[in-house]
């Protein structure tokens, strides 16, 4: 059998973009959007990355993406959508829900003019979750994304209707953690 009749060369499902969701509990949700972003950038891709509640400059991947080539780094915009914090249901203010605002803008923005091949809104569901993000607003732009975009959105609590109108789903559950043992965040490992 020739390329042709096989479904893994079909260039019109192999242009068309997607809405992935990496959800759940586990560690790993943005390290595998990462991945994906590394992949799409040496495919050429453009790449938008907001990162909604991160701020600061003290992630490993920051560091990272600076160092990158210029040819690379010319295809990857990224937007901190948060303050230098931990954001939690109890802490959440009026600066928070304005950084969020500002990347949703960009998101918005992004695709409205189909600006990028590949979107990816790292903790997005949780932004959703806390109320920072209007979970219909997200779904009327996401069902209304040009159709060879893809989009990704990560973080824990994914909303059952974000869910519903992905294509992808992953969801990353703990089977054990040595944070269970005292263990604080790494750097180069969990930040």
């Amino acid at each position: 059998m020739g390329q042709e009749g096989n479904n893994l060369f079909n260039p019109s499902w192999a242009k068309h973009g997607y809405i992935q969701v990496y959800t759940g509990d586990g560690k790993g949700k943005t390290t595998a959007s990462l991945g994906l972003c590394m992949r799409a950038l040496g495919r050429n891709w453009k790449v938008l990355l907001v990162m909604f509640t991160k701020g600061g400059d003290n992630y490993g991947e920051l560091i990272s993406f600076k160092k990158l080539s210029s040819v690379i780094n010319d295809n990857l915009t990224i937007h901190q959508a948060g303050l230098d914090r931990i954001v939690y249901s109890d802490n959440v203010n009026n600066d928070d829900k304005s950084a969020i605002q500002q990347g949703w803008h960009v998101v918005k923005e992004a695709v409205i003019n189909n600006s990028y091949n590949l979107i990816i809104m790292d903790e997005a569901n949780i932004a959703i979750d806390l109320g920072l993000l209007d979970l219909q607003d997200v779904i009327q732009t996401l069902k209304n994304k040009p159709d060879e975009m893809e989009i990704v959105l990560t973080g824990r609590n994914a909303k059952p209707e974000i869910i519903e109108i992905a294509h992808l789903v992953s969801k990353i559950e703990p089977v054990k953690h040595y944070w269970d043992t005292g263990v604080v965040a790494r750097e180069g490992i969990e930040y």
